[in-house]
């Protein structure tokens, strides 16, 4: 349910009511008494967390995790060639071998 803004015309009282969508708006202050209050027009109170909609909901599209797929193959095949050739300017005596 929606929290509406409030203001008594006559008094200048504000209040904040919960309410149904449905419901009649609110005409008598509590304050004073006067049937003067109205409505006020204010912000919506919602608040946009997480880590995006976008990339976790609706990014579609094979073409990119395609890539990204083939570009994570590739880099265990370089590594384990590098690590079966040692390196001509170290030689055997190193300690990265």
């Amino acid at each position: 349910m929606p929290i509406y803004a409030y203001r008594c015309e006559s008094c200048g009282h504000t209040l904040d009511a919960l309410q149904k969508v449905s419901d009649a708006p609110l005409r008598d202050c509590p304050a004073c008494g006067a049937a003067a209050l109205h409505k006020q027009l204010t912000a919506a109170g919602f608040q946009l967390k997480g880590s995006g909609w976008y990339a976790t909901d609706f990014k579609g599209g094979s073409a990119s995790s395609g890539a990204g797929k083939a570009a994570s193959a590739a880099a265990p095949a370089a590594a384990s060639t590098a690590e079966a050739a040692p390196a001509a300017s170290c030689g055997a005596s190193c300690a990265c071998h």
